[in-house]
């Protein structure tokens, strides 16, 4: 759990039931729910010693990991780990729509605006509006972090995949590589990651897999990105130098195996284009230690953790053994604060109905997490989760266990909301020293 001093300064991360203790013998009172902080009331930093804390950041397209640990002759202990659910593609989706409702009403009988040409330039470090998002949530939460526990330094991944040398399937020199990135790639890494770890073929994972050329290089295949899936050895033996038309005979499974094969380098450019601006504004903060995805993957499989978000934060940079891990994470999903505006709009981007001009209803507003106290009826007792407000006082509760509708004289405020949804789930493969 992270601790303040007496001044909102943080001091060195606890236990869960030494926090609880000093919750109980009223020596701390609570700062935060989520992510839990608590704050002592008879302590200063002055008075305490403080080791200081490391974070490691494993950047990612869809989810980023953030893990909080303890760094000491090369052995990490980890405090706190946390998962960022991105909505990159959301952010995409509705760009896209508005563009068309734009492009529908320009095509329409309605009012003439005139063109406008203002020679638009876009300034150096541009991102569009989806990757920024990844920039700046991460940027965001390694704030925080830091206004919660001593940060000392940070660790980020710094992965590149060679999308133009990728999609060449081979080696390219001269003026032809100067029109792609300039990094290094692993392939096996990358096809990994499109394909979940599992087999193309079987969906096998947790076993060895080996590359595939889907279409045989002995019948003309190429050695492609698009040519190449992860096999299980079984199958990749039974397959042998056949065509995947012969070896594969379910027409569902040929077709999930074409389509997986084709799919565009999306996630990979994402995660190009966000590394350096990531780094740099990373390194504007706190000390950052860039490393590669390759030295993650061998600490990680070194300390024998499986794959997740999550360890691989913990896994990245110089590391010799990492002897403890958290059993829980916390997952992050960004929800956005809601819309501006205050109307939906139908099928071709006008009006149809229009919502309250204010947003808050009887102390509530949608998106705090609150805890609802039911005295009777069918959801009787006690549950806790984000509000949705009604202005007629009947606010929705979402839990775990689905929606709950009670009176707002029922819910208490535990946190106001801040554009972030919370869970938890287990982590996978974790251990504590014995």
């Amino acid at each position: 759990m992270f601790v303040l001093d007496a001044h909102g300064t943080p001091l060195q991360p606890t236990h869960p039931a030494r926090a609880r203790k000093l919750l109980a013998k009223d020596r701390a009172v609570v700062a935060r729910h989520t992510p839990f902080v608590i704050r002592l009331k008879d302590r200063t930093t002055a008075g305490s010693e403080i080791d200081g804390i490391e974070v490691g950041v494993d950047p990612g397209s869809k989810h980023t990991g953030l893990a909080v640990f303890t760094a000491q002759a090369g052995q990490r202990r980890s405090r706190y780990a946390l998962q960022l659910d991105h909505r990159g593609d959301q952010i995409t989706r509705r760009m896209r729509q508005r563009a068309a409702y734009r492009k529908g009403r320009r095509s329409r009988n309605l009012r003439y605006r005139s063109p406008r040409f203002d020679n638009r330039t876009r300034p150096d470090g541009w991102l569009p509006p989806s990757l920024r998002h990844r920039v700046d949530t991460t940027l965001a939460w390694v704030d925080r972090l830091a206004r919660w526990a001593p940060v000392r330094a940070v660790h980020a991944e710094r992965v590149a995949f060679d999308t133009h040398a990728l999609s060449a399937g081979r080696s390219l020199e001269g003026v032809e590589y100067q029109h792609g990135t300039l990094h290094g790639y692993e392939v096996r890494e990358y096809l990994l990651a499109k394909w979940g770890r599992s087999c193309a073929y079987c969906g096998a994972a947790g076993t060895p897999l080996n590359i595939d050329h889907i279409h045989p290089r002995s019948k003309g295949g190429s050695n492609r990105v698009a040519n190449l899936a992860p096999a299980c050895i079984p199958c990749n033996q039974a397959k042998d130098n056949r065509p995947v038309e012969e070896f594969v005979t379910s027409p569902r499974t040929l077709a999930r195996v074409r389509s997986q094969a084709k799919a565009p380098l999306r996630d990979a450019a994402a995660v190009n284009a966000t590394r350096w601006a990531l780094w740099r504004a990373l390194d504007e903060r706190l000390p950052t230690h860039a490393a590669s995805g390759g030295r993650t993957k061998w600490n990680r499989t070194r300390n024998r953790l499986p794959k997740s978000h999550t360890l691989d934060a913990l896994a990245v940079g110089k590391v010799d053994a990492i002897t403890t891990t958290v059993s829980t994470i916390l997952v992050v999903g960004c929800s956005g604060r809601g819309s501006y505006a205050r109307t939906r709009t139908d099928r071709y981007g006008f009006p149809r109905l229009r919502l309250p001009r204010r947003k808050a209803f009887f102390g509530f507003q949608t998106g705090d997490l609150a805890r609802a106290v039911v005295p009777s009826g069918k959801h009787a007792g006690t549950h806790a989760g984000r509000v949705a407000v009604r202005s007629s006082g009947g606010h929705t509760l979402q839990t775990p266990h689905g929606p709950i509708k009670t009176s707002w004289k029922n819910l208490r405020l535990l946190q106001r909301a801040d554009g972030y949804g919370y869970s938890t789930q287990k982590e996978a493969g974790a251990f504590s020293p014995a």
